[in-house]
């Protein structure tokens, strides 16, 4: 094991909380080159972290949380043994759902009314995330997880977005 002393420099506008659509570039050891697409913005409650807060659970031990890593490892790659990882994250796309002062999660009435107002949110979020993931696959980017996502995005809703992440994967151009 080598010593060394490195930096991470965080924006705070990643501090952000609300539905964020990211992407990861991770250089393997040999110099391959994979991608993970996500998004922030809970399936089973009305809460949508900010995405600094996805990128540490990412390569965590959790796991129910750590998808990059288990990835990687059924790829035979221990992610510690990777030249580099780099998040390129977008958003908040929209704002987390505000809550009340003393919002308390086992409120049953209260977390549904606020559902009610998160889901059509991670809804549209969670399309955005399967169209990334579709169309860096489809121009050649080695994709590492599969977004499986009922809905679809809208093509007006899409277009910005897509042009966001083109500027860091330049094979979506065009």
């Amino acid at each position: 094991m080598t010593i060394g002393t490195y930096k991470l420099t965080l924006p705070p506008e990643m501090l952000r909380r609300g539905f964020w659509l990211y992407a990861w570039r991770v250089v393997g050891p040999s110099g391959e080159e994979f991608v993970y697409v996500g998004r922030t913005g809970d399936n089973s409650s009305p809460n949508a972290s900010p995405a600094y807060i996805r990128m540490g659970q990412h390569l965590g031990s959790a796991k129910t949380q750590n998808a990059l890593r288990k990835h990687l490892t059924n790829k035979g790659i221990p992610p510690e043994q990777c030249r580099s990882f780099e998040l390129i994250s977008h958003g908040p796309i929209y704002p987390e759902v505000e809550k009340p002062g003393e919002f308390n999660h086992e409120d049953k009435v209260l977390r549904k009314l606020l559902m009610v107002e998160h889901l059509p949110l991670r809804d549209i979020v969670g399309a955005m995330e399967k169209q990334l993931a579709r169309d860096l696959k489809d121009v050649g980017y080695a994709v590492l997880n599969t977004v499986k996502w009922r809905h679809d995005v809208a093509p007006e809703l899409w277009k910005p977005i897509r042009a966001a992440f083109a500027e860091h994967f330049p094979r979506l151009q065009g």
